[in-house]
């Protein structure tokens, strides 16, 4: 299971850094959809991150919730 994390995390990372560099290059170059482009990338650099943080979030909670359910 810790191996699976790891490769998981190891394709976030690679995810948002590809993000990142996408919306460098949209900022810098002048085609005619590099506004918008910019502003999907820019979206998704800041949803992306706060959606897998609410996923791990309630992922934990719903664990913990069945734990003491059953446990009691």
């Amino acid at each position: 299971m810790k191996k699976i994390k790891r490769i998981l995390a190891i394709i976030v990372v690679i995810f948002l850094v590809s993000l990142y560099g996408l919306t460098l290059y949209a900022a810098l170059t002048a085609s005619p959809n590099s506004h918008a482009l910019f502003q999907a990338s820019l979206y998704s650099t800041v949803v992306i991150p706060i959606m897998i943080y609410a996923y791990i979030l309630v992922y934990k909670l719903l664990k913990k919730w069945s734990q003491d359910k059953y446990n009691n």
